[in-house]
């Protein structure tokens, strides 16, 4: 994909024909670092590494083939396993009526603000505005009671593939907050609860995978409060990811559990085993090119992308690095090998031979673009029959014998995943602090922790904390409240009220 107009005629790679200008100059290097400027280096990695470009919308952004590649790895993966749980895929409009859209009361006061309207046609005004969708229930919902009227119609589990546009205001930014995204919506919908409790989490767990195995981001598992849940849902759970660079934490994709609220609205009813009439049980559940963004603030640095092998369309770039009076047809011919061995070992590797750039300069573009793994091939390489390995994670560089090559590869392909990982959880750990008091949660706020707190898990405490919180940073706000409870000595009092603590929080800024 990426770099695959790169490649030059032999002729060209040999010196053949019209000398050309070797530029040295890398003119690449990004502007602003990730710990000084952390919103304008984030903005300039994105650009110069090639994954977005701006349009000329605010708030819209071009997804480049760079990126769109992450979002298609995930796409296949995920696919792949909600149609092993028997989810089919379909396609519902875009529009949305009024009188459907405002059906649900505390679900579209959730999204009223961001929801946008197509009000003309041509030059005349609709006689009714149309709405474009925020998310999709309230579309989808009418045909569902339709679909379902006996206890053999369930469970329907549908997802689609799709774009919905929120109209965001406030902070535009490239993948984490857009007024189009990419997403997919799963809804679901089932004749008891508990069916409809397994499924969340079963989705939530591959949230995790794609977050903690794809991306090496770590995330946390966890339930959000009654005023941070979906509007009009039963219950969300989150996969919570959190940036150390900002000291925000950032929700990854949300699985919820709608209950019933939406089966009365919409009137999904059927008829049960024993013949009596019943609310199906609903979920639904998404994750966005958000994920992309999370990505990129983790692991980038001040080279630009850091992209982890397992969802980089390019996992090993191989530049040939030529001298004077060197044997530079057979470098050439040694990088096309490299490239055809790696590929037909299911590498994703290419080959840089572009004749106007000079080795260094090619290695910051790769660089900036994130690519796991260089390969250099010189004179000596070639004379030793090994090729040199370079990390884009840590910039280590080992000499590779080519006749273990492709076993090596694979090798350092899965060390770099892994290590990604563990620094990105390190660094998160790094920021987690558990506090008992308010004092201390003022204190680990000012220092931009990610808090776990024991919380009384009252609606008007958290507002508290939210109106208190307040100023140019943003108010503080749950995160999440982990699935995974650490025990609660008794006695334990919330840090904010003084009540008794019913369970651990996190607590902090977010996106």
């Amino acid at each position: 994909m990426a770099g695959g107009g790169e490649k030059k005629s032999k002729a060209n790679a040999t010196g053949g024909g019209k000398k050309k200008e070797v530029k040295k100059e890398t003119g690449l290097g990004l502007s602003y670092k990730k710990d000084e400027n952390f919103g304008e280096w984030y903005s300039e990695v994105v650009v110069n590494g090639e994954m977005i470009e701006y349009y000329d919308i605010s708030g819209c952004y071009i997804i480049r083939p760079w990126a769109m590649s992450i979002w298609e790895t995930m796409q296949k993966f995920f696919d792949a396993e909600i149609k092993k749980m028997k989810i089919q895929n379909c396609y519902f409009p875009l529009f949305v009526s009024p009188t459907v859209l405002q059906k649900e009361k505390d679900h579209i006061e959730g999204f009223a603000p961001e929801v946008a309207w197509v009000t003309k046609s041509g030059e005349s005004d609709l006689e009714v505005p149309i709405a474009i969708r925020p998310t999709s229930e309230t579309v989808m919902y009418p045909y569902y009671s339709k679909w379902i009227r006996g206890h053999r119609d369930l469970p329907l589990k549908l997802n689609q593939w799709c774009n919905v546009v929120r109209w965001e205001f406030s902070n535009p930014t490239p993948f984490i907050r857009s007024r189009e995204f990419l997403w997919q919506e799963g809804h679901t919908a089932f004749a008891t609860k508990s069916e409809a409790d397994d499924e969340v989490l079963q989705i939530l767990e591959l949230y995790r995978r794609i977050y903690e195995e794809f991306l090496a981001v770590p995330v946390i598992k966890g339930k959000k409060s009654e005023l941070e849940k979906f509007a009009g849902g039963l219950y969300t759970t989150t996969v919570e990811a959190f940036i150390p660079n900002t000291g925000r934490g950032i929700q990854g994709a949300t699985s919820h559990c709608l209950g019933q609220n939406f089966s009365k609205m919409f009137e999904i009813i059927f008829e049960n085993e024993k013949g009596e009439k019943a609310m199906a049980w609903q979920n639904s559940w998404a994750y966005t090119t958000r994920t992309i963004g999370v990505m990129v603030m983790v692991h980038g640095d001040d080279k630009g992308l850091v992209l982890p092998p397992r969802v980089a369309s390019v996992q090993v770039i191989v530049v040939p690095v030529p001298y004077k009076d060197a044997d530079t047809q057979g470098i050439f011919d040694a990088c096309t090998a490299t490239v055809e061995t790696l590929c037909e070992a299911g590498i994703c590797a290419n080959m840089d031979s572009r004749d106007n750039y000079s080795p260094g300069w090619k290695y910051s573009h790769w660089e900036m673009k994130g690519v796991p793994l260089r390969i250099e091939i010189g004179p000596k390489d070639l004379a030793k029959n090994q090729v040199r390995a370079v990390r884009r994670d840590n910039g280590a560089k080992v000499d590779l014998p080519r006749s273990s090559l492709v076993e090596r590869i694979k090798e350092l392909l899965d060390e770099i995943q892994e290590s990604l990982f563990v620094a990105a959880k390190q660094r998160r750990d790094a920021c987690i602090q558990i506090v008992k008091t308010w004092d201390e949660f003022v204190e680990a706020l000012g220092q931009r922790k990610m808090i776990l707190a024991p919380w009384c898990d009252e609606e008007e405490v958290e507002k508290d904390v939210k109106a208190r919180t307040k100023g140019e940073m943003g108010a503080a706000k749950t995160l999440c409240s982990p699935l995974e409870q650490p025990e609660i000595p008794e006695g334990t009092l919330c840090f904010a009220s003084g009540k008794p603590a019913k369970r651990w929080s996190y607590w902090g800024r977010s996106y």
